[in-house]
């Protein structure tokens, strides 16, 4: 009987271990497959000066000094935290547009700010962002005529150039 036990023991502990390492991951990583976010976001709209292909160029430098800042600067834990940290540096993400714009020759500035706008639905791989009003942090280069790059700074989902998804995540990289 005891042998027995011992078996049936060993059996059920390896049944929980294998669930849990196939059901943890999908938990913390469940948006990664989904495709539609029904829930806060956070935008991040970068608005080139105008189609022009310079105008169109710098538009991902600054895109490219605004994420690293935000990646190591804005703790996203949630969206109140995120929203508010945007909020309270946005002098500083100011400051980062206009200096790469300034380091690439351009005389126009940037502006930014946080508004609540109107989105059209718009769709990357296995994943749309609903139609809707949401929050987002504008940064407008110039006069802001020109095709805009994007991004949710919450939670953390942005889309390379390709238009490929990409899902940034502490969860999401351990399990991928």
């Amino acid at each position: 009987m005891s042998k027995t036990r011992k078996i049936i023991s060993k059996a059920i502990n390896f049944i929980v271990v294998i669930s849990m390492f196939f059901c943890i991951p999908s938990i913390f990583c469940a948006c990664i497959g989904n495709n539609r976010y029904d829930g806060e976001l956070l935008r991040l709209h970068i608005r080139a000066n105008s189609n022009s292909d310079i105008d169109q160029s710098v538009k991902l430098a600054v895109r490219d000094a605004v994420n690293e800042y935000i990646e190591n600067n804005i703790h996203k834990s949630s969206f109140d935290e995120a929203y508010r940290e945007i909020g309270a540096r946005l002098n500083v993400l100011d400051e980062i547009a206009s200096g790469v714009l300034t380091r690439h020759g351009f005389t126009y500035g940037a502006k930014s700010y946080l508004s609540n706008e109107y989105f059209p639905t718009r769709t990357y791989g296995d994943t749309t962002v609903q139609e809707g009003y949401y929050d987002a942090l504008i940064i407008e280069l110039g006069k802001a005529e020109g095709d805009n790059w994007w991004c949710v700074i919450y939670p953390p989902l942005c889309y390379g150039d390709n238009g490929k998804f990409e899902y940034k995540s502490f969860f999401a990289e351990l399990f991928s």
